[in-house]
Protein backbone atom coordinates (compact mmCIF):
# COMPACT_ATOMS: atom_id res chain seq x y z
CA UNK A 1 0.00 0.00 0.00
CA UNK A 2 1.14 3.36 -0.84
CA UNK A 3 1.75 5.53 1.64
CA UNK A 4 -1.16 8.33 0.15
CA UNK A 5 -3.80 5.46 0.61
CA UNK A 6 -2.86 4.97 4.07
CA UNK A 7 -3.74 7.94 4.99
CA UNK A 8 -7.52 9.18 5.09
CA UNK A 9 -7.27 12.79 3.88
CA UNK A 10 -9.93 15.17 5.38
CA UNK A 11 -8.21 18.31 4.22
CA UNK A 12 -8.78 17.09 0.67
CA UNK A 13 -12.07 16.01 1.02
CA UNK A 14 -12.66 19.12 2.86
CA UNK A 15 -10.59 21.03 0.51
CA UNK A 16 -12.79 20.19 -2.42
CA UNK A 17 -13.39 22.63 -4.73
CA UNK A 18 -10.03 24.50 -3.63
CA UNK A 19 -8.75 26.37 -6.64
CA UNK A 20 -5.53 24.50 -7.77
CA UNK A 21 -3.79 27.70 -8.47
CA UNK A 22 -0.86 29.01 -7.20
CA UNK A 23 -0.77 31.84 -4.79
CA UNK A 24 2.24 34.59 -4.99
CA UNK A 25 4.03 34.73 -1.62
CA UNK A 26 5.50 38.25 -0.86
CA UNK A 27 8.21 38.46 2.34
CA UNK A 28 8.09 40.86 5.28
CA UNK A 29 10.86 40.46 6.94
CA UNK A 30 12.96 42.88 6.05
CA UNK A 31 10.52 45.42 6.67
CA UNK A 32 7.33 44.79 8.75
CA UNK A 33 9.58 41.92 10.51
CA UNK A 34 12.33 44.25 11.61
CA UNK A 35 9.36 46.43 13.57
CA UNK A 36 9.31 44.20 16.04
CA UNK A 37 10.19 45.83 19.11
CA UNK A 38 12.70 43.03 20.75
CA UNK A 39 14.67 41.89 17.08
CA UNK A 40 17.98 43.63 15.89
CA UNK A 41 18.26 45.40 12.56
CA UNK A 42 21.04 43.47 10.14
CA UNK A 43 23.82 45.13 8.12
CA UNK A 44 22.52 45.62 4.72
CA UNK A 45 25.63 42.99 3.58
CA UNK A 46 23.34 40.07 5.91
CA UNK A 47 20.15 41.61 4.08
CA UNK A 48 21.45 41.39 0.52
CA UNK A 49 22.98 37.60 1.79
CA UNK A 50 18.66 36.74 3.05
CA UNK A 51 17.30 38.32 -0.04
CA UNK A 52 19.33 35.60 -2.26
CA UNK A 53 18.37 33.17 -0.24
CA UNK A 54 14.47 34.12 -0.59
CA UNK A 55 15.11 34.08 -4.17
CA UNK A 56 16.32 30.25 -3.81
CA UNK A 57 12.78 29.50 -1.99
CA UNK A 58 11.16 30.61 -4.57
CA UNK A 59 9.07 33.37 -3.02
CA UNK A 60 7.97 35.85 -5.37
CA UNK A 61 8.40 39.37 -3.76
CA UNK A 62 9.69 40.99 -1.02
CA UNK A 63 9.31 44.53 0.78
CA UNK A 64 12.74 46.05 0.43
CA UNK A 65 12.19 48.35 3.89
CA UNK A 66 10.25 52.03 4.31
CA UNK A 67 12.53 54.56 2.65
CA UNK A 68 10.42 56.82 4.37
CA UNK A 69 11.74 55.90 7.51
CA UNK A 70 15.11 57.70 7.88
CA UNK A 71 18.73 57.34 6.07
CA UNK A 72 19.36 53.97 7.02
CA UNK A 73 16.08 52.43 5.93
CA UNK A 74 16.59 54.74 2.24
CA UNK A 75 19.79 53.18 2.32
CA UNK A 76 18.96 49.58 2.68
CA UNK A 77 16.32 49.96 0.13
CA UNK A 78 18.57 51.64 -2.60
CA UNK A 79 21.07 48.58 -2.07
CA UNK A 80 19.05 45.59 -2.29
CA UNK A 81 17.09 47.37 -5.14
CA UNK A 82 20.49 47.66 -6.89
CA UNK A 83 21.21 43.51 -5.65
CA UNK A 84 17.93 43.05 -7.65
CA UNK A 85 18.97 45.17 -10.21
CA UNK A 86 22.85 44.35 -11.08
CA UNK A 87 21.77 40.15 -10.47
CA UNK A 88 18.75 40.33 -12.42
CA UNK A 89 17.06 38.37 -9.07
CA UNK A 90 13.65 36.74 -10.18
CA UNK A 91 11.74 38.67 -7.30
CA UNK A 92 9.64 41.66 -7.55
CA UNK A 93 10.25 44.64 -5.29
CA UNK A 94 8.32 45.99 -2.84
CA UNK A 95 8.11 49.33 -0.42
CA UNK A 96 5.55 50.33 2.39
CA UNK A 97 4.87 54.03 2.17
CA UNK A 98 2.62 56.18 4.02
CA UNK A 99 0.28 57.87 1.77
CA UNK A 100 1.82 61.41 2.06
CA UNK A 101 3.89 62.69 -0.47
CA UNK A 102 7.23 62.87 1.61
CA UNK A 103 7.41 59.15 1.93
CA UNK A 104 6.10 58.87 -2.17
CA UNK A 105 8.72 60.91 -3.03
CA UNK A 106 11.54 58.94 -1.26
CA UNK A 107 10.35 56.14 -3.14
CA UNK A 108 10.62 58.09 -6.37
CA UNK A 109 14.01 58.88 -5.73
CA UNK A 110 15.28 55.26 -5.23
CA UNK A 111 13.35 54.05 -8.55
CA UNK A 112 14.39 56.50 -10.58
CA UNK A 113 18.52 56.47 -9.50
CA UNK A 114 18.25 52.59 -9.60
CA UNK A 115 16.05 52.96 -12.68
CA UNK A 116 14.19 49.45 -11.71
CA UNK A 117 10.12 49.63 -10.66
CA UNK A 118 9.67 49.17 -7.10
CA UNK A 119 5.90 48.93 -6.28
CA UNK A 120 4.67 51.28 -3.58
CA UNK A 121 2.54 49.74 -0.72
CA UNK A 122 0.69 52.79 -0.13
CA UNK A 123 -1.30 52.43 3.36
CA UNK A 124 -3.78 54.60 5.33
CA UNK A 125 -5.77 53.44 8.32
CA UNK A 126 -9.47 52.38 7.36
CA UNK A 127 -11.35 51.48 9.98
CA UNK A 128 -13.56 53.82 12.81
CA UNK A 129 -11.53 52.65 15.48
CA UNK A 130 -8.81 54.39 14.10
CA UNK A 131 -10.51 57.21 11.93
CA UNK A 132 -12.33 58.35 15.43
CA UNK A 133 -8.53 58.20 16.75
CA UNK A 134 -6.99 60.40 13.95
CA UNK A 135 -10.05 62.75 13.71
CA UNK A 136 -10.22 61.39 10.18
CA UNK A 137 -13.49 61.83 8.04
CA UNK A 138 -13.93 59.22 5.10
CA UNK A 139 -13.29 61.98 2.68
CA UNK A 140 -10.39 62.90 3.78
CA UNK A 141 -9.37 59.51 3.30
CA UNK A 142 -10.70 59.08 0.22
CA UNK A 143 -8.50 62.50 -0.62
CA UNK A 144 -5.51 61.38 0.58
CA UNK A 145 -5.73 57.98 -1.63
CA UNK A 146 -6.52 59.48 -4.92
CA UNK A 147 -3.62 61.83 -4.29
CA UNK A 148 -1.23 59.30 -3.81
CA UNK A 149 -2.17 56.88 -6.27
CA UNK A 150 -1.99 59.91 -8.55
CA UNK A 151 1.73 61.12 -7.72
CA UNK A 152 2.56 57.39 -8.24
CA UNK A 153 0.79 57.23 -11.68
CA UNK A 154 2.91 60.85 -12.76
CA UNK A 155 6.21 59.20 -11.28
CA UNK A 156 5.71 55.94 -13.10
CA UNK A 157 5.93 54.18 -10.02
CA UNK A 158 3.70 51.05 -9.71
CA UNK A 159 0.82 51.63 -6.54
CA UNK A 160 -0.91 48.68 -4.14
CA UNK A 161 -2.87 50.71 -2.38
CA UNK A 162 -3.08 49.45 1.18
CA UNK A 163 -6.10 49.84 3.71
CA UNK A 164 -4.71 49.04 7.49
CA UNK A 165 -7.08 47.47 10.14
CA UNK A 166 -9.20 46.13 6.70
CA UNK A 167 -10.79 43.43 9.06
CA UNK A 168 -12.73 46.12 11.55
CA UNK A 169 -13.74 48.52 8.68
CA UNK A 170 -16.87 49.18 7.41
CA UNK A 171 -18.10 47.67 3.57
CA UNK A 172 -19.17 51.21 2.23
CA UNK A 173 -15.63 52.92 3.65
CA UNK A 174 -13.62 50.34 1.76
CA UNK A 175 -15.70 50.30 -1.15
CA UNK A 176 -15.00 54.38 -1.28
CA UNK A 177 -11.32 53.90 -0.52
CA UNK A 178 -10.87 50.67 -3.33
CA UNK A 179 -12.70 52.47 -6.18
CA UNK A 180 -10.78 55.44 -5.75
CA UNK A 181 -7.76 54.04 -6.11
CA UNK A 182 -8.87 51.37 -8.56
CA UNK A 183 -9.70 54.69 -10.61
CA UNK A 184 -6.73 56.99 -10.37
CA UNK A 185 -4.63 53.54 -11.66
CA UNK A 186 -3.87 51.46 -8.70
CA UNK A 187 -2.68 48.02 -9.75
CA UNK A 188 -3.44 46.44 -6.85
CA UNK A 189 -5.41 46.56 -3.36
CA UNK A 190 -4.41 44.94 -0.02
CA UNK A 191 -6.34 43.71 3.04
CA UNK A 192 -4.59 43.65 6.21
CA UNK A 193 -5.26 42.46 9.38
CA UNK A 194 -3.36 45.04 10.87
CA UNK A 195 -4.46 44.03 14.65
CA UNK A 196 -4.74 40.33 14.55
CA UNK A 197 -8.47 40.69 14.75
CA UNK A 198 -10.11 38.37 12.24
CA UNK A 199 -11.02 34.64 11.94
CA UNK A 200 -10.79 32.34 8.80
CA UNK A 201 -14.51 33.15 8.62
CA UNK A 202 -14.09 37.02 8.79
CA UNK A 203 -11.22 36.81 6.30
CA UNK A 204 -13.78 34.79 3.45
CA UNK A 205 -16.47 36.97 4.43
CA UNK A 206 -14.00 40.00 3.56
CA UNK A 207 -12.31 38.73 0.85
CA UNK A 208 -15.61 37.52 -1.03
CA UNK A 209 -16.81 41.04 -0.40
CA UNK A 210 -14.10 42.89 -1.91
CA UNK A 211 -14.14 40.19 -5.47
CA UNK A 212 -18.08 40.08 -5.30
CA UNK A 213 -18.84 44.12 -4.77
CA UNK A 214 -15.57 46.26 -5.57
CA UNK A 215 -12.69 44.30 -7.64
CA UNK A 216 -14.87 42.95 -10.82
CA UNK A 217 -11.62 43.45 -13.14
CA UNK A 218 -9.51 40.17 -12.96
CA UNK A 219 -6.35 42.34 -13.75
CA UNK A 220 -6.60 43.96 -10.18
CA UNK A 221 -4.54 42.14 -7.90
CA UNK A 222 -5.47 41.41 -4.29
CA UNK A 223 -3.34 41.06 -1.57
CA UNK A 224 -3.72 39.75 1.91
CA UNK A 225 -1.39 41.28 5.30
CA UNK A 226 -2.20 39.52 8.04
CA UNK A 227 -0.91 39.72 12.21
CA UNK A 228 -0.75 36.85 14.31
CA UNK A 229 -2.24 38.36 17.42
CA UNK A 230 -4.85 35.76 17.82
CA UNK A 231 -2.55 32.96 17.02
CA UNK A 232 -4.80 32.55 13.35
CA UNK A 233 -1.87 33.86 11.02
CA UNK A 234 -1.77 31.33 9.03
CA UNK A 235 -5.00 29.66 9.13
CA UNK A 236 -6.12 33.11 7.95
CA UNK A 237 -3.30 33.57 5.19
CA UNK A 238 -5.04 30.29 3.62
CA UNK A 239 -8.44 31.37 4.34
CA UNK A 240 -7.87 34.58 1.86
CA UNK A 241 -5.95 32.45 -0.73
CA UNK A 242 -8.99 29.89 -0.72
CA UNK A 243 -11.50 32.69 -0.72
CA UNK A 244 -9.63 34.51 -3.88
CA UNK A 245 -6.79 36.38 -2.65
CA UNK A 246 -4.24 36.47 -5.42
CA UNK A 247 -0.77 37.13 -3.14
CA UNK A 248 -0.43 36.90 0.51
CA UNK A 249 2.72 38.64 2.79
CA UNK A 250 4.61 36.92 5.20
CA UNK A 251 7.83 36.74 7.77
CA UNK A 252 10.17 33.99 7.93
CA UNK A 253 9.45 32.98 11.73
CA UNK A 254 6.34 35.06 11.94
CA UNK A 255 8.40 38.00 13.28
CA UNK A 256 7.14 41.82 13.28
CA UNK A 257 4.65 43.72 15.15
CA UNK A 258 3.51 42.11 18.11
CA UNK A 259 2.53 38.96 18.29
CA UNK A 260 3.93 39.15 14.65
CA UNK A 261 3.35 38.17 11.01
CA UNK A 262 2.00 35.27 9.07
CA UNK A 263 5.10 32.92 9.56
CA UNK A 264 5.67 32.76 6.25
CA UNK A 265 7.91 29.41 6.53
CA UNK A 266 4.47 27.76 7.83
CA UNK A 267 2.86 28.87 5.12
CA UNK A 268 5.20 27.83 2.45
CA UNK A 269 5.00 24.25 4.16
CA UNK A 270 1.32 24.33 4.24
CA UNK A 271 0.68 25.11 0.33
CA UNK A 272 3.23 22.68 -0.51
CA UNK A 273 1.14 20.27 1.29
CA UNK A 274 -2.11 21.35 -0.02
CA UNK A 275 -0.50 21.07 -3.40
CA UNK A 276 -0.91 24.34 -4.67
CA UNK A 277 3.01 25.45 -4.29
CA UNK A 278 6.21 24.01 -5.50
CA UNK A 279 9.50 24.43 -4.58
CA UNK A 280 12.34 23.43 -2.61
CA UNK A 281 12.22 23.89 1.09
CA UNK A 282 15.03 22.32 2.44
CA UNK A 283 17.25 25.18 2.87
CA UNK A 284 13.88 26.68 4.50
CA UNK A 285 15.91 25.86 8.28
CA UNK A 286 19.05 27.71 7.40
CA UNK A 287 16.80 30.39 6.21
CA UNK A 288 15.30 30.39 9.48
CA UNK A 289 18.44 30.18 11.33
CA UNK A 290 19.92 32.81 9.61
CA UNK A 291 17.45 35.27 10.54
CA UNK A 292 17.15 33.82 13.92
CA UNK A 293 21.10 34.85 14.08
CA UNK A 294 20.88 38.17 12.71
CA UNK A 295 17.98 39.54 14.21
CA UNK A 296 19.21 38.05 17.52
CA UNK A 297 15.84 36.22 18.20
CA UNK A 298 15.47 32.21 19.58
CA UNK A 299 13.78 30.01 17.71
CA UNK A 300 11.05 28.03 20.03
CA UNK A 301 12.21 24.17 20.36
CA UNK A 302 8.32 23.60 19.63
CA UNK A 303 8.45 25.55 16.59
CA UNK A 304 6.36 24.04 13.87
CA UNK A 305 8.26 22.35 11.21
CA UNK A 306 11.80 24.35 12.15
CA UNK A 307 12.43 24.08 16.25
CA UNK A 308 14.28 21.75 17.56
CA UNK A 309 11.54 19.53 18.99
CA UNK A 310 9.56 19.58 15.74
CA UNK A 311 10.66 16.15 14.45
CA UNK A 312 11.94 14.65 17.93
CA UNK A 313 10.33 12.34 20.39
CA UNK A 314 11.33 10.88 23.72
CA UNK A 315 8.56 8.56 23.93
CA UNK A 316 8.36 4.85 23.71
CA UNK A 317 5.12 4.64 21.92
CA UNK A 318 5.80 7.15 19.15
CA UNK A 319 9.33 5.65 18.68
CA UNK A 320 8.04 2.44 18.62
CA UNK A 321 5.81 3.02 15.51
CA UNK A 322 8.54 5.19 13.77
CA UNK A 323 11.12 1.97 14.00
CA UNK A 324 8.34 -0.55 12.97
CA UNK A 325 8.45 1.66 10.10
CA UNK A 326 12.11 1.56 9.29
CA UNK A 327 12.10 -2.43 9.87
CA UNK A 328 10.00 -2.19 6.75
CA UNK A 329 12.00 -0.37 5.20
CA UNK A 330 9.96 2.16 4.74
CA UNK A 331 11.12 5.66 5.12
CA UNK A 332 8.54 7.96 4.06
CA UNK A 333 5.94 5.72 6.63
CA UNK A 334 8.20 6.16 9.41
CA UNK A 335 8.64 9.93 8.54
CA UNK A 336 4.36 10.33 8.30
CA UNK A 337 3.32 7.68 11.27
CA UNK A 338 3.46 10.72 14.25
CA UNK A 339 4.23 13.61 12.21
CA UNK A 340 1.81 15.71 10.30
CA UNK A 341 4.82 17.29 8.51
CA UNK A 342 7.45 15.20 6.45
CA UNK A 343 10.71 15.91 7.91
CA UNK A 344 12.57 14.95 4.68
CA UNK A 345 10.09 17.99 3.06
CA UNK A 346 12.78 20.30 4.93
CA UNK A 347 15.80 18.52 4.67
CA UNK A 348 15.37 16.93 8.19
CA UNK A 349 14.82 13.87 9.46
CA UNK A 350 12.84 11.91 12.73
CA UNK A 351 14.91 11.94 15.94
CA UNK A 352 14.43 9.00 18.56
CA UNK A 353 15.37 9.83 22.12
CA UNK A 354 16.18 8.67 25.37
CA UNK A 355 14.27 10.12 28.27
CA UNK A 356 11.65 8.98 31.24
CA UNK A 357 8.89 7.70 29.07
CA UNK A 358 11.36 6.18 26.81
CA UNK A 359 10.86 2.28 26.11
CA UNK A 360 13.23 -0.72 24.45
CA UNK A 361 12.55 0.71 20.77
CA UNK A 362 14.19 4.71 21.71
CA UNK A 363 17.00 2.46 23.28
CA UNK A 364 17.43 -0.34 20.73
CA UNK A 365 17.02 2.87 17.81
CA UNK A 366 19.89 4.77 19.19
CA UNK A 367 22.44 1.85 19.62
CA UNK A 368 21.87 1.17 15.95
CA UNK A 369 22.17 4.55 14.85
CA UNK A 370 25.51 4.90 17.25
CA UNK A 371 27.38 1.74 15.78
CA UNK A 372 26.62 -0.56 19.35
CA UNK A 373 25.64 -3.83 19.71
CA UNK A 374 21.96 -4.26 20.42
CA UNK A 375 22.68 -6.47 24.06
CA UNK A 376 19.50 -6.98 26.29
CA UNK A 377 21.54 -5.98 29.06
CA UNK A 378 23.14 -3.11 28.09
CA UNK A 379 19.30 -1.59 26.78
CA UNK A 380 18.13 -2.40 30.51
CA UNK A 381 21.39 -0.34 32.22
CA UNK A 382 19.96 2.38 29.44
CA UNK A 383 16.37 2.47 30.28
CA UNK A 384 17.08 2.18 34.29
CA UNK A 385 19.21 5.36 34.05
CA UNK A 386 16.48 6.69 31.57
CA UNK A 387 13.73 6.33 34.22
CA UNK A 388 15.50 7.82 37.10
CA UNK A 389 15.86 10.64 34.92
CA UNK A 390 13.67 13.91 34.93
CA UNK A 391 14.59 14.78 31.23
CA UNK A 392 16.35 13.52 28.12
CA UNK A 393 19.59 11.71 28.20
CA UNK A 394 22.87 13.42 27.03
CA UNK A 395 25.01 11.31 24.90
CA UNK A 396 27.60 10.98 27.61
CA UNK A 397 24.95 9.77 30.01
CA UNK A 398 24.07 7.21 27.83
CA UNK A 399 27.64 5.94 27.03
CA UNK A 400 28.17 5.67 30.48
CA UNK A 401 25.62 3.22 30.80
CA UNK A 402 27.18 0.84 28.16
Amino acid sequence: MTLPASIHDWNAICAEGTPLRKPLLLDETLRDGLQSPSVRDPEISAKRDLLHRLVHLGIDSADLGMPGAGPNAMAAVKALLTEIRDHRLPIEPHSAVRTVEADLMHLAEVQQKVGLPLEAGAFLGSSPIRMEAEGWDLNHLVDLTRKAVVFCRNNQVPVMMVTEDTTRACPEHLSSIYQAAIDEGAQAICLSDTCGHATPDGVRNLVQFVKRDIVRDQSIRIDWHGHNDRGLGVANAIAAFEAGADRIHGSILGIGERAGNVALDQLMVNLTLMGVWKGDLSDLPALAARVAELCGIPVPVNYPILGRDAFRTGTGVHAAAIVKALRHGDVALADAVYSGVPAALVGRRQEIEIGPVAGHSNVVFWLERNGYDVDPERIERILALAKKSHRILTEAEIESAL
